[in-house]
């Protein structure tokens, strides 16, 4: 990312799987000042702490000895997943509400893919920049230096 401005009252959206940082920006595009306007945050524990059984198996239709083990469910991944829906869902509802209108996404490769395919059209609209970055442990003065370097 090289030279990002982020003009003054541009949101920026840092997050993860478990944490996301909603900034608005109150300073200008030459000395950007992130300011947190909500944070949501969820606790999600690893994946062997939330499943109980063991993977099933399956007996494919007839009778026999051979069964096939059935891919266990990753509750941690879907976790992350109904997160970043319940961002985009309230991102939509300040965007409905006109509360930005540039907004910029600083996510992992993966939680930005699912917030890109749960994004309303009025969020993806406001979308200035992307960013594929793990940024949520970041004090904001490292996250104001990374989006405008």
């Amino acid at each position: 990312m090289s030279g990002l401005r982020l003009a003054h009252g541009t949101w920026v959206l840092v997050g993860d799987g478990e944490k996301a940082l909603f900034f608005r920006n109150e300073g200008d595009a030459t000395y950007p000042h992130l300011v947190v306007e909500d944070v949501f945050a969820q606790e999600n524990p690893p994946n062997r702490e939330q499943a109980t059984d063991s993977p099933g198996r399956m007996n494919r239709g007839r009778p026999s000895n051979n069964k096939s083990a059935i891919e266990p469910t990753d509750w941690h991944r879907l976790a992350k997943d109904r997160f970043a829906s319940e961002i985009a869902d309230a991102l939509y509802r300040a965007a409905h509400e006109n509360r930005f209108e540039r907004l910029v996404v600083v996510a992992p490769p993966q939680t930005l893919g699912e917030l890109r395919k749960a994004f309303h059209k009025e969020v993806s609209e406001r979308i200035v920049a992307e960013v594929d970055k793990t940024l949520t442990s970041h004090p904001v003065y490292d996250i104001e230096k990374v989006l405008t370097a």
